[in-house]
């Protein structure tokens, strides 16, 4: 299994389309975002990984996001099980609860566990706006 794509996001959609083939409907896709107040906040994302099984692969998986600060500390984790057709494509929605104690990046490190590569993704929390 692999993944494919690792986003932090506002919202997506499903629909399917002739074949039978399915889209995802992807909106808002981020990398920063302004602070809803000065620090210290909490945010709470919504990171998007989309998973693809290969006809060889397993029926099931796990998920594996690490949050990191700029430091490289570790500030949240989230483990979780899928299950996905060989030969088909899934998707994990991950809402991490983010500390920010400063304006900064953070990062999510997913992987399939046990030996995944790791995929990076930034956020990075801007100054509130009108700040």
């Amino acid at each position: 299994m692999d993944i494919v794509s690792a986003l932090f996001i506002e919202s997506f959609e499903l629909r399917q389309v002739p074949g039978p083939a399915t889209r995802v409907d992807i909106q808002g896709a981020m990398f920063s975002l302004p602070a809803p107040s000065g620090p210290p906040v909490t945010i709470t994302p919504h990171l998007m990984v989309l998973i693809r099984s290969r006809r060889q692969d397993p029926p099931n998986g796990v998920l594996e996001v690490v949050f990191r600060d700029e430091a490289g500390e570790q500030v949240a984790r989230n483990v979780s099980p899928f299950n996905v057709e060989p030969g088909k494509f899934t998707y994990r929605l991950v809402r991490g609860e983010l500390e920010f104690s400063q304006l900064g990046t953070m990062e999510a490190h997913c992987r399939l566990v046990p030996d995944g590569q790791t995929t990076i993704v930034p956020l990075t929390l801007l100054p509130p706006v009108g700040a």
